[in-house]
């Protein structure tokens, strides 16, 4: 199983100059908790951002120039990175854009964390057909422990 993990602030940005524009404890604890034990696919850029391989997961970076990436898998395209992994496996896309939009075709799931701000940035989140997905669950907040907007994790199927 394919799915999306992904914050998006409420004007569609994900990030500028390859960084994160905020910092919610909450949503990183859930990405953890949600993606810890399972594979994680991600663009070169990504990786870049993280700097290291995440622990307790099989790390795979799509790359169509590098040979080796410590502690991670390279792979040449999303699908090579898809099918390493058997298909009753959940297995996660965590960015960067061009991943993701990408990988929208294939997902059967998003989670999608909804940061209820405005934020100025140089990457987005592709458009979806939120219309093709059905909610199944959704927790909102009206601020974090130190972030001060609210936010909700959401998690989409496929219909």
């Amino acid at each position: 199983m394919v799915s999306i993990i992904v914050a998006v602030a409420q004007n569609g940005i994900i990030g500028d100059k390859n960084a994160l524009l905020w910092h919610i404890s909450e949503d990183m604890r859930f990405f953890k908790r949600t993606t810890s034990g399972h594979p994680v696919i991600m663009g070169r850029k990504t990786y870049d951002s993280l700097g290291r391989p995440l622990p307790n997961r099989t790390n795979v970076v799509i790359s169509r120039t590098a040979n080796h990436i410590e502690g991670c898998t390279i792979a040449r395209s999303l699908e090579e990175a898809v099918a390493m992994f058997p298909a009753e496996e959940e297995i996660f896309i965590i960015g960067g854009a061009q991943i993701y939009a990408l990988a929208l075709d294939i997902a059967d799931r998003i989670y999608i964390t909804r940061v209820e701000h405005d934020y100025e940035g140089d990457t987005s989140f592709p458009r979806w057909d939120e219309s093709k997905w059905e909610l199944k669950q959704r927790e909102a907040f009206p601020c974090g422990e130190k972030y001060p907007y609210p936010f909700a994790f959401e998690c989409y199927d496929r219909k």
